[in-house]
């Protein structure tokens, strides 16, 4: 296995540690199955380590052996973990490639030393709460590392350059509103949002000004095994499983759309083989559901009757803007052949499943991470910190969820 360092950082050694717990989990990836391209053989896949990225990751890599080499670039960062794709190891078509987006040698070696011709761009900042406290580094990595593989596409004849973005770009939809087609207008709301859309202003700028050929993808809430435990649905089903509250933004009353990541992997598959270069796609879900709905679930998931909501959820104070809903038109991407095929009652009975016996084992010690309400950075260290004593209002909260 191929491994390149991009910093030695304690944090990151013990993410380069194998547990073994990786090795009781299922091998989890999409349904579906292509004519292999013949122009496409070295694929390279940036955020490989990370959630949504690693289901296409084995997807493809156990999809199409003996058809496409799979190279996982990943920085290692705090929500990404090799556990996520170290069943691939010993296969003949995987790579792992130690490396940030934001380097430029970094790219160039990793493109060079596997014969790079495709990527997908997963790689990102992508904790919007973060991204109200800590907007540099969401600008350096999604906006600068997005340039850097654009640059390096361009000098090094990528063949295909799949961008993947995301609902937010949009911005905000009205209850009643209509569900917004890929031609609609860009109106980010908060600073990840708008990160993510001046990212893919970069990404047309290279195909109008050098033909690089790309592919942009907005993509609803993804939701599954594999997450690390500080987006909503594994970060809750943790503190279900340990007895602890459910500290909910606000009034509860916003909702997303979720897609079960086995079906955005079928996505983003058939997005490489059918889609058109210079398109955009909307992944789009069937299955939109507020904040309070979603914990009412989890709750039935876990046995508990619906009447002790209020001894389990409390209400924190909301992010400084919280958008009510997003509601993308996915009928452009169906036309291509995809569609949903997982409910969200199965999707969830699974990814509940999957977190009760793995969560607590997969990333260490998550007791900071699911019990406060909001994550902070230390930017003397650069770095995520769980911590109650970074937010008074979730002192309380963290000794029951511990």
């Amino acid at each position: 296995m191929s491994h390149h360092r991009a910093g030695s950082s304690s944090s990151v050694e013990n993410r380069l540690k194998d547990t073994g717990v990786w090795k009781d989990a299922p091998l989890l990836k999409g349904a579906t199955k292509y004519e292999p391209l013949p122009d496409v053989k070295n694929i390279m896949i940036t955020g490989g380590a990370g959630f949504i990225a690693c289901w296409l990751v084995r997807h493809l890599t156990t999809t199409y052996p003996g058809t496409y080499n799979i190279i996982s670039f990943d920085k290692l960062d705090y929500c990404a973990s090799l556990n996520n794709t170290r069943m691939l190891d010993a296969l003949p078509n995987f790579q792992f490639f130690h490396g940030d987006i934001t380097e430029p040698d970094d790219v160039i070696r990793a493109i060079k030393e596997h014969s790079i011709d495709t990527i997908f761009h997963f790689a990102a900042q992508s904790h919007v709460d973060l991204s109200f406290g800590n907007s540099y580094q969401f600008t350096d990595t999604n906006v600068y590392g997005t340039h850097v593989l654009l640059e390096c596409a361009k000098n090094y004849g990528i063949k295909k350059f799949i961008h993947i973005s995301t609902d937010e770009v949009y911005g905000e939809v009205e209850i009643d509103g209509e569900d917004l087609l890929e031609t609609s207008i860009l109106a980010p709301t908060n600073p990840y949002a708008a990160s993510k859309a001046a990212a893919e202003m970069l990404v047309n700028a290279y195909y109008k000004s050098f033909k690089l050929p790309v592919i942009i993808v907005r993509s609803n809430n993804v939701y599954g095994p594999h997450q690390f435990p500080e987006k909503v649905i594994p970060k809750f089903t943790c503190l279900l499983g340990r007895g602890g509250k459910l500290l909910l933004h606000g009034d509860g009353l916003h909702t997303r759309r979720y897609l079960f990541a086995g079906d955005a992997a079928d996505a983003f598959d058939t997005i490489l083989h059918k889609g058109s270069i210079g398109q955009i796609y909307n992944v789009g879900s069937y299955d939109e559901i507020s904040n309070i709905t979603l914990c009412k679930l989890l709750i039935k998931e876990f046995g508990h009757p619906e009447d002790k909501y209020d001894e389990i959820v409390e209400h924190v104070r909301d992010r400084p803007f919280n958008d009510r809903r997003y509601a993308v038109d996915g009928t452009k991407l169906r036309q291509l052949g995809w569609d949903q095929k997982t409910s969200f009652a199965d999707g969830l009975k699974l990814t509940v499943e999957w977190y009760r016996k793995f969560g607590e084992k997969w990333w260490g010690d998550i007791t900071n991470v699911i019990g406060v309400p909001f994550p902070v950075v230390d930017h003397q260290l650069r770095e995520v910190v769980f911590s109650p004593e970074a937010d008074g209002e979730s002192k309380s909260a963290s000794t029951e969820a511990a």
